[in-house]
Order: C-alpha cells, then structure tokens, then sequence
C-alpha cells in the first residue's frame, strides 16, 4: 500500500480539482446571464458557415494536409528513434551506426522543418482571401439593408462587424483548423505507438485522459462567455468613439469634456474587466493541462523507473531504459497538441463569439429588396403618382394617410407644412428607401416594387439639406469615382450650377483635398458641389430636400439660379421652408400631420387663404420685422 501511496497523492489532487471545477461549472450552469445577446449559435452552425467560404481553396486545404502528414512522421519517430539511440549507446557501441541514426533524424527533421514553412504560407495567404470574401459579403449586405434597419444599428457597431470581427475569423482559417486536424492526428498516431511499444504504460497515461476532456468542456463553456463579453465591451467602446468624435464639437461647446471622459472611462473599465475575465478564465485552464502532463509523467517515472530497477513485469511486460526514455517523449508529444489546442481554443472561441455577431448582421433580411419579376427602366420621363398611400416608421403611428397627387413629366412641384407633416418622408418613398404600407406609388405608370431598386435610384438626383462630401478631392466627390467622365465635363457641371465660382479660386482647383466630411468647404460651397454631383449623372427626377436651409444669402442668390437651369433638365420634386424658393413651381403641395390639405400654384393658394396663405404671410411678416431691425441698425 505505501508504494502506491505516490499514486493515490496525485489522485486526490486532480479529484480536487475535478470536484471544484464541477461546482463551478453546475453553479455558472443554473445562473441566468445578466446580459442578453443578439443570438445564440452552436459552435456547429457556426463552423457549416464559415466552412462555406473556405470551400472554394479546399485543394489548398488538401495539399496542406499531406504536408501536415510528413511534418507529423518526425513527431512519431523521434522518440523512437532516441530510444533507440539510448540501446545503442547502452549495449553495443558502433559509432557508424550511431551516425546513421543520427543522420535519419536530422533528415527528418529537416524535413518536417520545410513542411511547416510550406504549410505556414499556404494558409497565411488562403486565409487572406477567405478573410476579403467574409468583409466584402458583409459590406455588401450592410449596403442592401434599408434605411429604417441602419438607422436601429450604430455606426459604431458596423464597423466593429466589417473590420475587427473577421480579423479574429481568419485566425480560424489560417492555424485552428489544420492545427486541431493535426492535433487529433498526432493524438491517435502518438497513442498508437505507446501501445505497440508498451500497452501497460499506455494504460496508465490514459487514467488521465478522461480528466482532460472533463476540464475542456468545462472551460468551453466559460470561456465562450468570457469572449462574448469582450466583444460586445468592445462594440460598446467603438461606437461610443465613433459617436462622440463625430459630435466632438458639441462637446467643446457645452463644456461636457469631463462627463465624457467620465463615459469613457466607464467603458474602458467594462472592457479592461471583461479582458481580465478571459485571461483567468484561459489562465486556470492551461495550468490544469500541464499539471496533469506533469502528474503522468511523474506516474511514468514511478512506475517505469520502479519496474527496470526491480526487473519486474507490468502486464507481463518488462520495461526497459529505451522504454521509459521513448515514454518520456511520447508523453510529452500526446499532451503538447492537447496544450496547444487549449491555448488556441482561446482564439477558437473568439473566433466564434466574432463570427456569431457577424452572422447576426448578414442573417438580418434586407426590408427592401426587389420583386422577382422586377424590370430594368433603360429611362424615365418622370411621371410620379401616389394613389392612397399610407406609411408609419413605426407600427400604427401613420406619418401619410391615404396620400394621393400627380406628378406631370419636367413638372417642378413643391411639398409644404410644419414639421413632422411628411414631406420629407414622401421624397425617400418615391426612392424607394422605406416600403408603404397601404397603395401604389408609379413612376411612369409602372409600380415602384415592379423596378429594380439600382435601376429605379439611377434615373433620381438627390441634394439633401446636410451634405456629405466623402474624403478625398472634390473632382471624386463629383463624379463618385466614376472613371468615364473627363474633367471638362467636370467644369461644365460646375459651372452649370455656379460651383465654379469658387473652385476656381482653389489652389489646386478639382483636385482640392477634402477633408472628412468636407469641413473644409462652408455649407453653400458643399451643397454647391451637390448640385454639381446630381447634375452630372444626368437625372430624369431631381429631388431637394432642403437643400437651401442652411447656407447665407449670396450663396442662395446662386442655388436659386442653379434651380431655374436644373427645372429644364427633369421632373423636380422640391421640400423647402423658405416659400421664396418655392413660388414658381408647378403645382405646391400642402401637407398637415400626413394629409393634403390643399394643392395649386403660389397664386391659386394666396387666393385661397388657407394653410398655404398663413405660412407665407408668417414668413413674410418675420422677413419685414428682421429688414427693419437691420435698417435700424444702420
């Protein structure tokens, strides 16, 4: 009994910590997550998905797998042929023979080092490719979803989604995969070649196996978690930035420096704990994995040392020096791929809680989507009509009710009321950014949802009241990268629209940096370049949405001649508070809380006295009152 007291020691020391690991994971079982996430994936559904990308390389993958083969012969064979090595030099003694053995073990050695390099660029630039196809998909279907659903996601979050998350999904592709098939690999191969050398001893390292495979599931399911948090702290923090550096300014100007930093710092310590989480997580784990390396081959020692120094026999088998020496090694090489998954089970389990988000994004159906008998429009006269349209944001909150009106071709009609009546709303649904719920909307006598979407916004020129001008130069804000445009029909829209009254007097003219967001140009010179941008695609139905509220006087002086050259190119769809810019359309639509309320020209509407006749007399009285306040002043 004492001389397995040795034994029975390191037993109760792993049966410890089996039972407090057990308590732990039953307790983390039955405790109800504080926090919801988006959704729940198996490890399964998310690795079928991910596999789909890797499906196009799987030659590449094949021929990595006979390299991994010959790398894993040199895991085989050198503890064999170091025993061997040990009989040699303890029996014997042929010096020749020593170097052939030698020489066959550097020669597989060398070998096995070539295969790992060959392996290693192989995946490095797979992985590469699958990583461009994930973020390309993931772009591109960011671009399919409406308005409505970008509107319900952060900036922030997106970019999380496009640029982090695949980066830890490439680590999947490009060492866990092939490393877990080799891993498994060698296990089996490794097992194999104990049991031939000696099947007792291999008996006795495999006590310790059951152990191994308990602690894994145990930390899988920790783990997972811990790596949830972490993304979603660092979700937290990237679109708290993306916000906050955005709107910066209007920090500075309410003073509101230290309550954001305050902020900030608040989700900076969420991250800094969730990380902390993970490492003790992956820091209690992988101490366990060597603790039972250390303890079988502390058993190995015992036993094997006990049985060559008695001459006894385990299971009718006599061990040897070579024995315990190959033992040693192959002990070492059977819980080495076992450590080595559980470091990059880490990055596994990452990899997953990333793509689970990603997934979630992509998995999101796109509210606007063509019909399956959906036409391609080659032009479009600009015939628009709305016949009982009714459309809420949100459900049973109507913002049009029962909207109808009659939009001729080259027609310039105007949309008035107080804010929140719907006007804007009826410029994005003649595009098609949100779907009605109730009627028909017909551009050229032809249901919207029967036109593909690419096809119907490609006949439509939209200036919107805040203008977004991308980084770069102003000739690629124009153009939008289109490369069959030349630079002198650049300047003729330019000047079409009086752009270039101001970009002449550029430095460098077309290509004048424009910094983000163009905070470089003022509001006129940005919506300026707007015009500039709509007119040169050449639209059938041009759209301005406010589109002079906020520039000066002289700059409106030039919109307001844009305007009359841009009514002889097309229809032209007009939202505006200043009644100024509106007086000589066509037809001006009244609208209050979502219904018309009246509809004419400037004159017919004065006439009539009603909604229109109070807005513009409102408006005209305040325009009389800031004249003399200013002439006072002078």
């Amino acid at each position: 009994m004492r001389e397995m007291l040795p034994i029975l020691i390191v037993g109760s020391i792993i049966g410890t910590f089996t039972v407090i690991f057990l308590v732990a994971y039953l307790l983390e079982k039955r405790k109800k997550d504080e926090r919801e996430y988006e959704r729940h994936m198996s490890d399964r559904e998310i690795t079928a998905r991910l596999l789909r990308y890797a499906k196009p390389y799987w030659k590449r993958f094949v021929a990595v797998l006979f390299i991994m083969l010959a790398s894993i012969v040199y895991d085989l064979v050198s503890p064999l042929l170091i025993g061997h090595i040990i009989d040699v030099v303890g029996g014997e003694f042929e010096l020749n023979y020593l170097f052939t053995i030698v020489a066959v073990y550097a020669g597989i050695l060398v070998v096995s080092l070539i295969c790992t390099y060959a392996q290693a660029m192989i995946l490095q630039t797979t992985g590469q490719k699958i990583l461009s196809s994930l973020r390309e998909d993931m772009f591109i279907h960011i671009e399919a979803l409406s308005h409505e659903q970008l509107n319900n996601i952060p900036v922030g979050k997106l970019v999380t989604r496009v640029s982090n998350d695949p980066n830890a999904i490439s680590y999947m592709f490009t060492n866990i995969l092939v490393t877990l098939v080799k891993n498994v690999m060698v296990i089996f191969g490794v097992l194999g070649a104990m049991l031939m050398l000696n099947y007792a001893l291999t008996l006795m390292v495999l006590c310790f196996v059951p152990f191994v495979v308990l602690f894994t599931v145990i930390f899988r399911k920790f783990s997972r978690k811990v790596h949830r948090s972490v993304n979603d702290a660092t979700t937290d923090i990237n679109t708290y930035l993306s916000e906050n550096l955005s709107g910066i300014k209007i920090t500075q100007i309410f003073n509101q420096e230290d309550r954001k930093m305050d902020d900030f710092l608040e989700k900076s310590r969420n991250l800094k704990r969730a990380k902390q989480n993970r490492m003790m997580v992956f820091g209690i784990f992988r101490p366990m994995v060597y603790m039972l390396y250390i303890s079988s081959v502390m058993c190995l020692l015992y036993m094997g040392g006990k049985g060559y120094i008695e001459n006894l026999e385990m299971f009718g088998q006599i061990v040897e020096a070579s024995t315990v020496v190959s033992f040693y090694m192959y002990i070492s090489k059977f819980f080495n791929p076992i450590q080595t998954l559980a470091e990059q089970f880490d990055m596994l389990q990452r990899s997953f809680a990333s793509a689970e988000k990603m997934f979630t994004i992509m998995d999101m159906v796109p509210e606007v989507v063509d019909s399956e008998d959906a036409i391609e429009l080659t032009e479009i006269k600009g015939e628009i009509e709305f016949k009982d349209v009714w459309f809420a944001y949100k459900p049973d909150e109507w913002v049009l009710k029962g909207v109808s009106f009659h939009v001729e071709p080259r027609q310039t009609v105007a949309f008035v009321g107080s804010t929140g009546s719907g006007k804007t709303t009826i410029l994005s649904l003649i595009c098609r950014n949100y779907e009605i719920q109730r009627g028909q909307i017909l551009i050229d006598g032809i249901d919207i949802k029967k036109i593909k979407i690419s096809s119907l916004r490609k006949h439509f020129g939209q200036m919107l009241q805040d203008v977004f001008l991308f980084s770069g130069d102003i000739r690629s804000n124009i153009i939008l990268r289109e490369e069959n445009i030349s630079d002198e029909e650049v300047m003729e829209a330019c000047r079409y629209v009086n752009a270039d009254s101001f970009i002449n007097k550029l430095e460098d003219g077309l290509d004048e940096v424009v910094r983000e967001r163009g905070n470089n140009f003022s509001a006129g010179q940005r919506q300026l370049l707007s015009f500039a941008r709509t007119i040169i695609h050449k639209p059938s139905v041009i759209i301005l949405d406010e589109a002079t509220a906020n520039i000066d006087t002289e700059t409106e002086i030039l919109i307001q001649d844009s305007l009359e050259k841009i009514k002889d190119i097309g229809t032209m769809l007009i939202v505006a508070h200043r009644l100024s810019t509106i007086q000589h359309a066509d037809n001006i639509i009244v609208l209050s809380h979502g219904v018309i309320v009246e509809q004419g020209n400037h004159q017919e509407l004065l006439h009539q006295k009603g909604r229109y006749y109070q807005l513009y007399t409102l408006q005209f009285n305040k325009q009389q009152l800031m004249g003399s306040e200013v002439n006072a002043e002078i």
